[in-house]
């Protein structure tokens, strides 16, 4: 008997393109199966979410997940991402060194949000510095004729934001939180304002007019939505576009 995605607690975005929205701060994570590989994109709030995601991935696809990619540096996207032992890390370039020195500064902000200190602490101890750093433009090959393109769009939402876009009809474009569909877009303190609607047109530029795009946070939107919240980012920050 075939399980669908959605009997494992994905929704499926395109073939072989799935997402699901996880509890509490409605984090969205991302998968991509290839041919004996699977792409994880981010990793949840904590050790034990980033294991749980790996196991609803692996009953999918019967076997480990071998590609992790994060999408930017903050903990509800990566606290989970030392419990995907043996996966390739990718992250866009400069999400190390916010790991090596911003580490307090990454634990405040979780436990600020309601993550549970002990988790916190777990967390941050077990960071795990993105092996491959994606400054431009990268193509992963997954095999079975699946390759994902990971680029390096920001600084918008943080310094660092990676997107994902996944070929194929239609085209996926994971935005991370440059797009969020929940709520309104949330700018802290290490967000770049002035960048943030020129790095939503390269989404646009990467994905086109039929593309879905899957925000960090809510339901996957069009880019009719992407242009509307480039806009209104514009308006909120006085930037001219």
């Amino acid at each position: 008997m075939t399980v669908t995605w959605e009997e494992l607690g994905w929704e499926r975005v395109a073939a072989g393109v799935g997402r699901c929205r996880l509890p509490v701060w409605d984090c969205t994570a991302g998968l991509i199966v290839g041919d004996g590989t699977a792409l994880v994109i981010d990793a949840g709030s904590s050790l034990g979410e980033g294991a749980r995601l790996r196991t609803r991935a692996q009953e999918l696809t019967g076997h480990r997940v071998t590609h992790l990619a994060l999408t930017h540096p903050h903990f509800d996207h990566v606290f989970g991402a030392a419990a995907f032992a043996g996966a390739e890390v990718y992250g866009p370039v400069g999400m190390d060194t916010v790991f090596a020195y911003e580490r307090d500064a990454l634990r405040a902000d979780a436990v600020r949000n309601g993550l549970d200190p002990a988790a916190a602490d777990e967390a941050v101890d077990a960071l795990v510095l993105p092996r491959h750093q994606v400054s431009g433009e990268w193509t992963l090959d997954l095999g079975g004729g699946c390759q994902v393109l990971l680029a390096n769009v920001g600084p918008g939402h943080t310094a660092h934001d990676l997107a994902v876009l996944v070929p194929g009809s239609p085209e996926v474009v994971f935005c991370g939180d440059l797009v969020e569909e929940s709520g309104e877009p949330q700018a802290g303190p290490d967000a770049v304002p002035s960048h943030w609607p020129a790095a939503l047109d390269r989404l646009l530029d990467l994905g086109g007019e039929d593309a879905l795009y899957v925000p960090g946070h809510g339901a996957v939107v069009d880019a009719a939505f992407v242009r509307r919240q480039r806009d209104a980012l514009a308006t909120r920050f006085g930037v001219s576009l």
